[in-house]
C-alpha cells in the first residue's frame, strides 16, 4: 500500500507519533481535523480523503477519568470507531482499530485468547468493548488489536512517569500483583502498519489480535528495568495493589496470549528493547 493513501486517527498520541515517523507520507488528522467526540465527522473525513485505509490511533486513555466521564469516553472509545468502521466497510477499503487489555477482568493467570469472553472492570475498558462491538458490527474488512501498557519516548506514560520520580528520590513502592506485557507503541506503530498492509490484498485475516511486549512483568519489575537501564539509583519496593487504590479497577491479569499474530508475520516485541529505544529517544545514557 502506499502510505500516501494511509489515513490515520491520531496526530499526538504515541501510537500515531510513532506512525509518523514510520510512515511520513500518509495523512494524520490531529483533533482540530477530526475530533472523535463528533463520530459523524470522523466518517465524513474518510469519505473526504477515499484513502486506500484507516488506522485509527486516537482514543480516550484516561482510565481513571473516564469513570467520571463515562458518557464522553464512550463517545470517543465507542461511538467514534463504529462510525469509522461503517465508513470504511461502506467503501470497501480495511480499518485497524486499537483495543485494550482492559476488556477483560484480570481473573486468573493464564493469557487471554482473543476470543476469551470480555467482563471489563471499569468505564474506560467499557468504552473500548463498545468500540469493538461496533466495528465488527460494520462488517467490513478490520483488524481489532488489543494491546497493553503502551509506552514510549512521547507523552504520558509509566516510563517517563519512573523516569522522573526516578531522578529525585532514593526510593518508590510500585505495584507488583498487577502482571502484563509493556509494549512499545513503536512497535504497535509497526505491526499496525503491517496488519493494514496485509488486510489491502487479503482481507480474510479480518479479525480480533492480541499484541503486546514480552515478556510478562509486574509493575514493579517494570520500574526495576527502567531504572536499571537509565543508572539511576531508585530502589523499588514491591506493593499490592490495595496499598494504591484508584478510580478506577485495573485487571491484576493482563497477560495475553498474541500467537495468532502468526498469521501477519508478527511476534511479540522485546520491551526491554523498547526501553532502551525510548531512553536513546529521550538523550538519557544507557
Amino acid at each position: 500500500m502506499n502510505r500516501a493513501h494511509l489515513l490515520v486517527f491520531g496526530a499526538t498520541g504515541q501510537v500515531a507519533t510513532e506512525l509518523k515517523r514510520l510512515a511520513p507520507g500518509a495523512v494524520f488528522l490531529g483533533r482540530d481535523q477530526a475530533d472523535l467526540a463528533d463520530p459523524a465527522a470522523c466518517a465524513a473525513a474518510i469519505r473526504a480523503h477515499a484513502p486506500a485505509a484507516v488506522i485509527n490511533a486516537a482514543a480516550w486513555t484516561a482510565v481513571d477519568r473516564a469513570e467520571a466521564e463515562d458518557a464522553a469516553a464512550t463517545v470517543v472509545n465507542g461511538d467514534a470507531p463504529a462510525a469509522m468502521a461503517q465508513e470504511c466497510a461502506a467503501l470497501g477499503i480495511p480499518f485497524v482499530q486499537i483495543s485494550t487489555d482492559y476488556v477483560f477482568d484480570g481473573a486468573g493467570d493464564a493469557p487471554f485468547v482473543p476470543d476469551h469472553p470480555t467482563a471489563p472492570l471499569g468505564a474506560y475498558g467499557r468504552s473500548k468493548l463498545k468500540g469493538e462491538a461496533g466495528v465488527r458490527a460494520a462488517a467490513g474488512t478490520h483488524v481489532i488489536l488489543r494491546t497493553s501498557w503502551v509506552f514510549s519516548a512521547h507523552g504520558n506514560n509509566f516510563l517517563k512517569t519512573m523516569l522522573r520520580l526516578g531522578g529525585t528520590r532514593d526510593s518508590l513502592t510500585v505495584v507488583a500483583d498487577q502482571i502484563g506485557g509493556p509494549t512499545p507503541a513503536r512497535a504497535i506503530a509497526a505491526a499496525c502498519l503491517t496488519i493494514a498492509d496485509q488486510l489491502c490484498t487479503d482481507p480474510a485475516k479480518t479479525g480480533t489480535y492480541h499484541f503486546s511486549g514480552a515478556p510478562d512483568v509486574s509493575w514493579a519489575d517494570f520500574a526495576r528495568e527502567i531504572m536499571a537501564q537509565a543508572g539511576l539509583a531508585c530502589t523499588i519496593t514491591d506493593i499490592p495493589s490495595s496499598a494504591y487504590p484508584t478510580p478506577a479497577r485495573r485487571p491484576a491479569n493482563s497477560r495475553m496470549d498474541c500467537t495468532h499474530l502468526a498469521i501477519f508475520g508478527l511476534n511479540r516485541p522485546d520491551w526491554r528493547v523498547g526501553v532502551t529505544e525510548a531512553l536513546i529517544d529521550l538523550g538519557v545514557p544507557t
